[in-house]
C-alpha cells in the first residue's frame, strides 16, 4: 500500500508538496516509535506484577495462573508464617501462623449455598485453603484460593458482577472457614464468621477470599465485611477488635505471593 506526498499550501494558498523528512528525522521517529511500543509492552506486563487493574492479562501468564494449584508447593502459596507490615488497626503490624491446611479438592460444601450459585458461572477447578492465627492466638482466620474453569472474559464478567451489585459486602455470601480438628480453628464456624473479604481477579483465573473470627469460639451477631470494618467509624464488634485487618490484611498478602509465584511460572522456559 503506498500513499500520496502530504501537500501544503504557499504564500498564494497553493497546494504545494512538504519537504521530505530528513534521514536524520526519520531515525528519531523510528527509534521513538521503538520506545514507545516498549513502554507499553512494559505497562502491560507491570500491570499484573505490581496488581494493576487491567481486565486483559497476557494469555500464557492466565495460564500459568490456572495451573498452580498442583504445580506450586502448599509453603508457597500459604507460608507458615505471613508477615503483615501495618495491617493492623492503626498501622500495626501483624504475623500470622499457619495452623491447618486443607486438603485440595473440589468446592462441594465449601460455600453456602448462595455464594455457591454466585460462583457457579466460573466453575470450580479446584479449592486451596489454609487456617491462620495472630500472634497473640485471640483471633483465626481463614484464607482460600478457589482456581476456576473460567476463560478471561468470564472472570471479568464475574468481578463486574460483584463489583456493581456489592455482592462482596452481603452477609448471606460470607465465605465459610477451614474449621481443623485438634487446633485453635476447632471451633471456627459460620455461626463464629465475624469479618470476611472475596476478591475476583481478571488477571487469573482465581478467587481469593479470607474470613475471620474469634480464637475461642464466640458467636458473631453482627458480622461486617472487612472493606465496611475498616472504616475509620466502624463500631461493631468484628470492626473494633480489627477482625476486618485480619481478613482483609491475610488475603492481600496471600494473593500477593500468588502473583509473584505466576511471574515466576510464566517466566521459566516451555
Amino acid at each position: 500500500m503506498s500513499f500520496g506526498e502530504p501537500e501544503g499550501y504557499d504564500g498564494d494558498a497553493r497546494p504545494r508538496p512538504l519537504v521530505r523528512r530528513g534521514a536524520p528525522q526519520a531515525a528519531a521517529a523510528a527509534v521513538c516509535l521503538v520506545l514507545g511500543l516498549g513502554l507499553i509492552s512494559g505497562a502491560v506486563t507491570g500491570s499484573w506484577l505490581v496488581g494493576g487493574s487491567g481486565e486483559e492479562g497476557l494469555p500464557s501468564t492466565f495460564a500459568a495462573a490456572g495451573s498452580l494449584w498442583h504445580s506450586v508447593p502448599v509453603d508457597q502459596l500459604f507460608p507458615p508464617t505471613v508477615q503483615g507490615r501495618g495491617a493492623g488497626p492503626g498501622g500495626a503490624d501483624r504475623t500470622w501462623t499457619r495452623i491447618a491446611v486443607a486438603p485440595d479438592s473440589g468446592c462441594k460444601n465449601a460455600f453456602d449455598p448462595l455464594l455457591r450459585k454466585a460462583l457457579a458461572p466460573v466453575g470450580c477447578e479446584r479449592l486451596l485453603r489454609a487456617t491462620y492465627t495472630d500472634a497473640t492466638e485471640t483471633y483465626v482466620t481463614t484464607v482460600g484460593l478457589l482456581f476456576t474453569t473460567a476463560d478471561a472474559p468470564g472472570m471479568t464478567a464475574l468481578a463486574n458482577r460483584f463489583r456493581k451489585e456489592r455482592l462482596d459486602r452481603r452477609s448471606d455470601l460470607m465465605p465459610l472457614p477451614y474449621a481443623a480438628k485438634g487446633t485453635l480453628a476447632a471451633g471456627f464456624g459460620a455461626r463464629q464468621r465475624a469479618s470476611w473479604t472475596v476478591s475476583v481477579l481478571t488477571e487469573a483465573p482465581v478467587v481469593v477470599y479470607a474470613v475471620s473470627g474469634w480464637a475461642d469460639g464466640r458467636t458473631v451477631d453482627d458480622p461486617q465485611p472487612a472493606g465496611d470494618a475498616l472504616e475509620a467509624d466502624a463500631t461493631t464488634a468484628a470492626a473494633q477488635a480489627g477482625l476486618g485487618n485480619e481478613a482483609q490484611g491475610l488475603a492481600d498478602r496471600v494473593e500477593r505471593d500468588f502473583r509473584r509465584n505466576v511471574r515466576s511460572a510464566s517466566e521459566q522456559p516451555s
